[in-house]
C-alpha cells in the first residue's frame, strides 16, 4: 500500500520530485486489524487487544528514479483495558482513522505497558527507515 501510495502521488503530481509515502497495518495472531469502520468497530478493535501482544507493521516507499521500500517491525504490548476506558477513549474520535483503533502519541499511551521496535513506526512513519531511504537517494537528512 505504501508504494502504491508514492507512486500514485509522484504520478498525480511532479514525478521528478522524489515522492514518500507510508503505510501501517496492525497485526494479532496472523490477523491484520486495518481502521475501525465505526464507534462499535473500534471498540471491538480494542477489546481484541486489550492485554495482548500484537505486532505493528509500516511499509514506507521513497518514489524517484525508482520505487524503494523499506518495513519497519515493532511488537506492543498493550494492558487490559475496561469497557468504560474504551468506551471513553473511542468517545475521544481518536481512534477512528488508526490502524488497530490506537494512536501510540495520543491518549491510547496510557494502555501502552511495553514496546519493542520503532516508537516512530508505530506512529506512522518510521524514521530509522525514511532517513535510510532518502540518504539512498542521495537526500541529506541532518
Amino acid at each position: 500500500m505504501a508504494r502504491e501510495k508514492a507512486s500514485g502521488a509522484a504520478a498525480r503530481h511532479r514525478p521528478s520530485v522524489p515522492t514518500l509515502a507510508a503505510d501501517t497495518v496492525v497485526v494479532l495472531g496472523g490477523a491484520v486489524l486495518g481502521k475501525p469502520h465505526s464507534h462499535a468497530d473500534a471498540l471491538g478493535l480494542l477489546e481484541r487487544l486489550s492485554g495482548r501482544e500484537h505486532e505493528v507493521l509500516t511499509a514506507v516507499a521513497l518514489v524517484s528514479d525508482r520505487v524503494e521500500l523499506k518495513l519497519s517491525e515493532s511488537r506492543v504490548w498493550l494492558r487490559e483495558t475496561t469497557l468504560e476506558e474504551r468506551r471513553a477513549y473511542c468517545d475521544t474520535g481518536e481512534p477512528m482513522d488508526k490502524a488497530g483503533a490506537y494512536a501510540i502519541q495520543g491518549l491510547a499511551a496510557v494502555f501502552v505497558r511495553r514496546l519493542e521496535g520503532s516508537y516512530s513506526g508505530v506512529m506512522g512513519l518510521p524514521l530509522y527507515e525514511t532517513a535510510a531511504l532518502l540518504a539512498g537517494a542521495g537526500i541529506r537528512v541532518i
